[in-house]
């Protein structure tokens, strides 16, 4: 073995990028994202599926030694785990998963991105920004505004170079969970109508999944990203979910057809169903506008977010195939 190729191979070994919570949508398009830039990627998960060019590794992040283990080796650390949608499971599990992993990062000297939402902002008058303050109106919310307010406290103890990226609610190709994939593209694909949550004239912005993948990497390569929140490049002007689901109705050449769900039907349905039964107290996010501000991560890398046209676009071909 040449002595450039060893050089190579420990470089590959010393920028290991780790991500936590492997499986979801958006560990999905970051690791392909770092594939392809030819970076070493492990994909951690309680049972990660095999990649093409990433090794997996099995933990329960909920495990402090099993978490430490994972991330020894790691240059940068992405936490991007997706929990059942359930309460309980979230306060049980979350602010041990957020502190296995500042333990495991502070040990290993790794830097870490954490992928985080907007629920610890709750209800917002105008544009969510990096500098909205937490003020959560909602179960989940406090949650989310508890286990990043433990991450802030490790950065501004210096602790720990972390930095938080949020996304507004997302769709894109493969979305399993989200509410724009369940109740517009799967619907309208299978020629049924598509469904709205609680007022289709409200505008609500959605982030495109891909230019997820491709932010978090960005950031992570930039050391002064570090230390700071970032909101995740996201089209603008946001549309409302009428004018979403004409351009998903346009890619199938059918008519817009949908019908709304009230918040009488969701508190119902969720005494049959206890994903319902959670969606339910995040519906004030859909009551009024949903505005996500990305202007901060556009001015500082000067790259656009997808537009909703192509984003709606590709998320509807990949549906129809």
């Amino acid at each position: 073995m040449s002595l450039q190729l060893l050089i190579t191979l420990r470089l590959k070994l010393i920028f290991m990028h780790t991500i936590l919570g492997a499986g979801g949508a958006i560990a999905r398009e970051l690791s392909s994202v770092l594939i392809t830039n030819n970076q070493p990627v492990r994909l951690v998960g309680r049972n990660p599926k095999p990649v093409k060019g990433a090794t997996t590794v099995a933990a329960d992040l909920s495990n402090n030694s099993q978490t430490s283990e994972a991330v020894k080796g790691s240059s940068i650390v992405y936490l991007c785990v997706g929990l059942k949608y359930e309460v309980k499971i979230w306060a049980k599990n979350w602010p041990a998963i957020m502190q296995n992993t500042i333990d495991a990062c502070k040990k290993h000297k790794a830097k870490l991105v954490f992928f985080d939402n907007i629920y610890c902002l709750g209800k917002v008058n105008g544009p969510m920004t990096e500098e909205s303050v937490f003020n959560p109106n909602s179960k989940k919310g406090m949650i989310r505004a508890a286990i990043a307010t433990q991450l802030l406290n490790e950065i501004k103890a210096g602790n720990l170079t972390s930095l938080i990226a949020r996304s507004a609610d997302f769709y894109g190709p493969g979305c399993k969970t989200s509410v724009f994939n369940l109740l517009i593209t799967d619907k309208m694909v299978k020629g049924k109508k598509a469904q709205y949550l609680v007022n289709a004239n409200q505008k609500h912005s959605f982030t495109y999944t891909p230019d997820c993948g491709k932010a978090l990497w960005l950031l992570s390569q930039r050391n002064d990203a570090f230390n700071q929140t970032w909101h995740l490049p996201t089209a603008q002007p946001a549309l409302t979910g009428k004018e979403l689901i004409s351009l998903a109705a346009k890619e199938l050449g059918t008519e817009p057809n949908y019908t709304i769900l009230s918040k009488g039907y969701i508190r119902f349905g969720g005494l049959f169903n206890n994903t319902v039964k959670e969606l339910y107290e995040m519906l004030y996010q859909n009551e009024s506008e949903y505005i996500f501000d990305s202007s901060k991560f556009e001015n500082a890398f000067g790259i656009a977010p997808t537009s909703y046209e192509e984003g709606i676009k590709q998320t509807m071909l990949f549906y129809k195939k």
